[in-house]
């Protein structure tokens, strides 16, 4: 018998014809045989590995960004490099945001102290959010941040004043972005959901200490939806999808308040497109859900149902609290897509 462990093949025996009578074993030598059946012993393999030894991260991985600058920025040459390297970082773990923003903003507190230190600062942040798509939601929020937590304010503006400066050069150009070739409308459509993002994330606080948002950003927004509209190509009008599903109920909440009804304008107009323009009938379809989730207030509920009372119909966070599905395609399913009750019901009935 072979124990498999590193030993030479043995070389192949001629076929041999079936045992005649003479050849038999004996019956007390087969039982016998049978009865102690070898016992094959593996070897031990001696491990080298130790109980001392230190922990293993995979190439690239950083437990803690933040240990090897405590004591500065000694190993970065330039402002450049080490704030990119920290939106690259990030960028690959936005789930060190919270842990590692401080160190940062008090590194930069004692780099950024002139005002084109501050412009390139601005500069940076604003191209990775527009050029990285999945940064916009955390160049927002360290943006906000920063707002705050900068103590550098010269002449020329602070952090948020150029930051929102940056965004009105690209803003002035909003109408020919929108008719533009497929690279200028890309970058336009990264540049308008930054823009909602911060919307959403950058706050402005009061005399009095109360927390509001940008107004100027509020109506940018409404200007940057008049420029999608009006060039109903699909991509300008999935970007606009985009927006709405992100800042509608924030933005319909903010023109009531003001006795505004642009809300409605922009839903008439969503009819009209549907109507009348040339595009295709999947984005068509995306705009006709649209128009039902914000007939159901964008999917909120102000009055909490019962939990006998709730139903998929009468409760749009009826599956809050139940996983998230996802298309083909990488989209989530929402609460508010009309065709998600048939489609969860199905897959739970088949649990």
């Amino acid at each position: 018998m072979s124990d498999g462990f590193d030993r030479a093949p043995e070389q192949t025996k001629p076929l041999r014809a079936p045992p005649s009578s003479q050849d038999k074993i004996p019956q007390q030598n087969l039982e016998s045989a049978m009865a102690k059946p070898q016992v094959v012993v593996a070897p031990v393999l001696m491990s080298k590995l130790s109980v001392n030894a230190p922990e293993f991260y995979p190439s690239g991985y950083s437990s803690n960004y933040t240990e090897s600058y405590e004591d500065g920025c000694e190993d970065y040459p330039t402002l450049s490099e080490y704030v990119q390297d920290f939106l690259n970082h990030l960028t690959e773990q936005p789930g060190s945001f919270e842990t590692e923003i401080e160190q940062f903003a008090e590194t930069l507190n004692g780099w950024v102290t002139t005002d084109d230190a501050l412009q390139e600062l601005v500069e940076l942040i604003y191209q990775q959010a527009t050029s990285i798509p999945n940064f916009s939601y955390m160049g927002a929020r360290l943006c906000n941040y920063l707002s705050h937590h900068l103590t550098i304010s010269p002449q020329s503006g602070n952090f948020r004043q150029l930051l929102l400066q940056r965004c009105r050069t690209e803003y002035e150009v909003k109408d020919q972005a929108a008719k533009g070739d497929e690279v200028t409308r890309k970058r336009f459509h990264a540049f308008v959901l930054f823009l909602g993002e911060l919307y959403l994330n950058l706050e402005i606080k009061g005399t009095n200490g109360q927390v509001t948002r940008a107004d100027i950003l509020q109506v940018g927004l409404r200007e940057l939806l008049n420029a999608l509209f009006s060039n109903p190509m699909d991509d300008n009008l999935i970007c606009a999808v985009k927006l709405l599903k992100l800042t509608g109920s924030v933005l319909e909440d903010a023109w009531k308040e003001k006795g505004k009804m642009d809300m409605e304008e922009i839903i008439q107009r969503i009819e009209n497109v549907v109507l009348d323009a040339n595009c295709s009938r999947d984005v068509k379809q995306m705009l006709l859900k649209l128009v039902e989730l914000r007939s159901s207030n964008w999917g909120r509920v102000h009055a909490t149902s019962t939990y006998r009372e709730a139903t998929p119909e009468n409760d749009p966070n009826y599956f809050m609290n139940e996983p998230t599905f996802y298309t083909s395609d990488g989209v989530p399913f929402t609460a508010a897509d009309p065709d998600t009750w048939m489609i969860l019901m199905m897959r739970w009935t088949q649990r």
